[in-house]
């Protein structure tokens, strides 16, 4: 029979790390525990630290990022209006 491969969450691949972090347990009592390979773990552990980084980066890129975002659904929403307006007053004049 045919083993499909499990698929985890970031969340839970995030909690795991954390506790391999700890070193309270052994990795054999981690894998035991969360039902993974040794070696999953210590690859979610050294992803898990160097990706750390990112989270205290500046946060200017995700200010400017938001603010694009935020610039370019206002725009959109702005045509949309101005598209519904339209087909409400073609209606209208229609007599529907």
């Amino acid at each position: 029979m045919k083993r499909t491969r499990r698929k985890f969450i970031a969340a839970y691949k995030a909690k795991v790390a954390i506790e391999a972090i700890k070193e309270r347990e052994t990795l054999n009592e981690l894998a035991m525990r969360f039902e993974v390979h040794p070696n999953q773990i210590s690859q979610w552990k050294r992803e898990f630290i160097e990706q750390s980084e990112k989270v205290f980066s500046s946060s200017e890129k995700s200010k400017e990022q938001n603010e694009a975002e935020t610039e370019r659904l206002y725009s959109k929403i702005g045509k949309l209006e101005v598209e519904n307006f339209s087909k409400k007053k073609s209606l209208y004049k229609l007599g529907l």
